[in-house]
């Protein structure tokens, strides 16, 4: 297209419990950075039809790998007309927490897990009845056990084409259920890329009439539920084991808070089966894939490296986790951590 190029302006909107993510396309002269635009958020649940006006400030540009050329998916933050954040921004708190402790050079890594649905069943299911138990899907090969890896190839090379920093992807353990990875980044960046990665997932499966849930337990039963496993280090922990333990010790501190924070329906995944923990209580262990928390087993021979959150949900806000987290290890590190305080929604 001569002299402009198309814009996906993407931004979380204010559905609860559980946010979605909203879309669409502005056509911008070449050589002009995407402009503030807005939009009407009576239909979003962010405004009331009197006061409709809502803005999107743009903060992370890349490369559109579904349209090509010289066109762009535009992340945005959601504003007031004000100037102010809107109350159902939660990136800019995450922005500032970060950047209140960027001394600690945090990295996340987020394992986003996610079930296809082919209209009112989980991808692989049969029609009537149950597909055989739970055991050989994982990392499975074969038309028998992997459903949907077609939308998975496709979503991989969608991110990569859009520069996102994937790092893997594999089946999981119930039929039609996957993950990705993304990061290592820092906060907010690496909830901005997850933003986008799932975006761009639910793009993926169109084509294919394939739809992707991050709902916690989308079957329930003798199956695992859907999670968002956090994978969090700061400098210190990556230099030495003492910081390791005392990011556990500050975690377990505000376990309450962060339950309450860490996705919807999360009771009906931590139940302590199904390699989980129970959600009213909190443990750390090595290589322990049934504790709230785990030690890789390389990180406790090294006595150094990361430890992984496993408490929250695959429908979480990643702008909620990565900050509470860094709100609460960094904190409590700089002596400035908030007490534990009555479990709201953070």
């Amino acid at each position: 297209m001569s002299g402009v190029y198309r814009a996906e302006y993407i931004w979380v909107d204010g559905t609860e419990p559980t946010k979605k993510l909203r879309s669409k396309t502005k056509v911008v002269p070449k050589g002009e950075a995407p402009p503030i635009w807005g939009f009407d958020g009576s239909s979003t649940n962010q405004a009331t039809g009197d006061r409709s006006d809502c803005v999107l400030q743009p903060v992370f540009v890349t490369n559109d790998p579904i349209r090509g050329g010289d066109d762009k998916l535009v992340l945005c933050e959601v504003m007031l007309v004000s100037g102010d954040p809107h109350p159902t921004n939660t990136r800019r708190a995450c922005a500032e927490i970060s950047q209140k402790h960027a001394s600690f050079d945090t990295w996340f890594g987020i394992e986003q897990e996610y079930t296809f649905f082919k209209g009112a069943r989980p991808l692989g299911f049969p029609d009537g009845g149950f597909p055989a138990p739970q055991g050989g899907y994982y990392c499975g090969v074969g038309a028998d056990e992997v459903f949907g890896r077609e939308v998975v190839e496709s979503h991989l090379d969608l991110c990569l084409k859009a520069g996102l920093r994937i790092s893997g992807i594999n089946a999981e353990v119930m039929p039609g259920q996957w993950e990705f990875q993304v990061g290592p980044l820092s906060a907010p960046e690496a909830a901005d890329q997850l933003w986008v990665a799932r975006w761009l997932l639910y793009r993926a499966g169109e084509p294919f009439g394939v739809s992707a849930t991050l709902y916690p337990k989308p079957v329930r039963g003798d199956w695992n539920g859907a999670g968002a496993h956090t994978n969090f280090s700061t400098k210190q922990m990556r230099e030495g084991w003492e910081p390791i333990m005392a990011a556990i010790e500050a975690l377990e501190g505000r376990h309450d808070l962060h339950i309450a924070n860490y996705g919807s329906d999360i009771e009906l995944r931590l139940t302590g089966h199904h390699e989980t923990a129970s959600y009213k209580e909190f443990s750390y262990g090595v290589s322990h894939r049934g504790a709230s928390v785990r030690i890789p087993w390389q990180v406790a021979k090294d006595k150094k490296g990361y430890i992984e959150d496993r408490r929250p949900n695959a429908n979480m806000d990643p702008y909620v986790v990565t900050r509470l987290i860094i709100e609460t290890v960094c904190g409590a590190a700089s002596g400035s951590a908030p007490k534990a305080r009555e479990v709201v929604t953070a």
